[in-house]
């Protein structure tokens, strides 16, 4: 999940692509990208549960875009680990 939200601060979208589940992920990372793009100002890993190869994390990230107001996002992600790689499969926004 660290990495994961390293990689949006960073704009590293080939990384995000390479450790989103191929069953979910989009087909062009590129539906990420935003005009002004948003200025990630912080990540709260709430919770995390791990059985066997799947994983959830309940997290608060918060970003600003442009000169607009901080906003959070608050979501639960699933996690599952294949190959010894773990991959993000999907997320409920909370």
């Amino acid at each position: 999940m660290r990495s994961r939200y390293s990689a949006f601060v960073l704009r590293l979208e080939e990384y995000l692509f390479d450790t989103w589940h191929p069953s979910t992920r989009p087909a062009d990372i590129r539906l990420l990208r935003h005009d002004p793009p948003p200025k990630w100002l912080g990540l709260e890993v709430r919770h995390t549960t791990t059985d066997g190869d799947s994983a959830t994390v309940e997290f608060v990230a918060r970003h600003r875009t442009g000169g607009g107001p901080a906003t959070r996002m608050h979501e639960t992600s699933r996690f599952v680990r294949e190959g010894g790689r773990w991959y993000y499969v999907d997320g409920h926004q909370r």
